[in-house]
């Protein structure tokens, strides 16, 4: 009987299946032929000044101990200065008839000369209007009139599985076509805090840096950027800035050669659900304020530590990489209404923003061991107190130095070497203060602690264990 009906269900999915109605696939013939004129190839040359070498070592060795930071072997010498030609690949589009080519940054970093090929097989030597690294844009300018420019589109409106074209010259070979589908929106990347990529699997290679990507209406909704890669080739992750973004910047770039972007001098980091029970949200969103710089745009402004940012300027902070961006693109100078959670309770400030300038990372700090002070064991944690030299270099008044986590303080992901300095939005100012913030936890309770990691700040939630 089980045999029989297997075969009958067997045999009704296959009349299911032969009687469906045939889907056609997508023609993407003519949005190619149309808006391919737009599409350009671009080669830049470079000249890198190196050092080279002579003894039995060939350059490629010598190199090797260069990079890595080795000494160098015993009978190799280092030779004069030299100079050599280096050349790359990229793609772009046209974006206005007079001459303007959009493509990325790191097409055209460091180029002492670029050429711009049309489709119509015509090259021309560009000029750098612009170029703005934090978003990988920049603008070129050709001397040339009357060109095919491509359509612009509504990112807005850009849907998850929506079909899209790519049209670029992967490793050289021009006028490539690659197709996909919409694979995420708003996709953060790390160390790219002001672009919400749009991520495809369509086709995307070394060359395709810098074009275009294609709606179905023959629209440009983003310009092809990175991949993720462990080969170096397409491995089906590629992101796209939204064209919205790269045009933006764009403007400021035709105007005035660079991009100002506003500051709020604030550290922040992710709410997620157990922090949120910890500050007493409902849910878990927005951005939590880990560390105010000092004298900053925020620290004037009455932001503080542990405060957790809901709303700038009427925009809700779903995630924290949402802030970056929406504090990048005001203008420096001017004035952002902050709607923030504090002490349980929503707050509106209003503060002026700086701009936005290029800094080092900061170099990692690991504090020294001092004597131990042991808390009562029921978080499993050892702790002490920084020295002067310490809170000298952490910029901290006070601090606790975890020497020991286990147990609760482990599962909180306290970890040797991690600096306690704050309780909720209120710094740590002595031993005794925190030992006593820690034994008024009833068992399930949990407390946010602002802690310091090789010189980042991080609020972790400690929940108190079973007495």
């Amino acid at each position: 009987m089980k045999k029989w009906l297997l075969t009958k269900l067997m045999i009704f999915g296959l009349v299911s299946v032969a009687h469906a109605a045939p889907q056609t696939l997508p023609d993407f013939t003519r949005l190619v032929e149309r808006e391919g004129k737009a599409v350009v190839n671009i080669s830049t040359t470079s000249i890198v000044r190196e050092t080279g070498s002579v003894a039995e070592f060939d350059d490629e060795i010598t190199e090797l101990f260069r990079r890595f930071g080795f000494a160098f072997p015993p009978g190799a010498k280092r030779g004069q200065p030299r100079e050599h030609q280096t050349h790359s690949l990229g793609s772009g589009f046209i974006v206005e008839r007079d001459g303007f080519v959009l493509t990325n940054a790191h097409v055209v970093a460091n180029a002492t000369e670029i050429t711009v090929k049309l489709a119509d097989k015509r090259t021309f030597k560009a000029q750098v209007v612009g170029s703005d690294p934090r978003t990988d844009v920049a603008l070129l300018k050709i001397d040339a009139k009357g060109l095919p420019k491509v359509n612009v589109g509504d990112v807005g409106k850009l849907k998850v599985g929506e079909w899209v074209v790519a049209i670029g010259a992967p490793f050289g070979l021009e006028h490539s076509v690659t197709a996909g589908i919409v694979s995420a929106k708003g996709r953060n990347l790390p160390d790219e805090n002001y672009v919400p990529f749009i991520q495809t699997d369509a086709a995307i290679n070394p060359g395709n840096s810098g074009g275009p990507l294609f709606n179905m209406n023959g629209e440009v909704v983003g310009v092809n950027s990175q991949i993720y890669s462990r080969s170096g080739g397409y491995m089906g992750l590629s992101f796209a800035i939204p064209i919205d973004v790269a045009l933006q910047v764009a403007q400021e770039l035709k105007s005035t050669g660079r991009v100002q972007r506003a500051r709020m001098g604030v550290t922040i980091q992710d709410v997620s659900e157990a922090l949120a029970k910890g500050f007493g949200l409902v849910k878990a969103f927005g951005a939590l304020v880990s560390s105010v710089e000092k004298s900053g745009p925020a620290d004037k402004g009455g932001i503080k530590a542990g405060d957790i940012i809901l709303k700038f300027n009427d925009q809700t902070v779903t995630v924290s990489a949402d802030l970056p961006r929406m504090v990048a693109a005001a203008k420096p100078g001017s004035r952002a209404k902050v709607e923030i959670w504090r002490d349980k309770e929503t707050i509106t400030l209003s503060l002026t923003l700086g701009e936005l300038e290029k800094m080092d990372k900061k170099s990692a700090r690991r504090a020294l061991k001092d004597k131990q002070q042991e808390e009562n064991g029921r978080f499993g944690l050892v702790v002490s107190e920084l020295n002067e030299h310490q809170k000298k270099e952490l910029g901290v008044s006070f601090g606790l130095l975890v020497q020991e986590a286990t147990g609760a303080s482990a599962q909180a992901g306290l970890q040797h070497g991690d600096v306690i300095a704050g309780i909720h939005s209120r710094e740590v100012t002595s031993f005794s203060q925190f030992r006593q913030a820690l034994a008024s936890l009833k068992t399930g309770e949990s407390i946010p602690l602002r802690v310091i990691r090789s010189g980042q700040p991080l609020f972790l939630i400690l929940t108190a264990p079973a007495q």
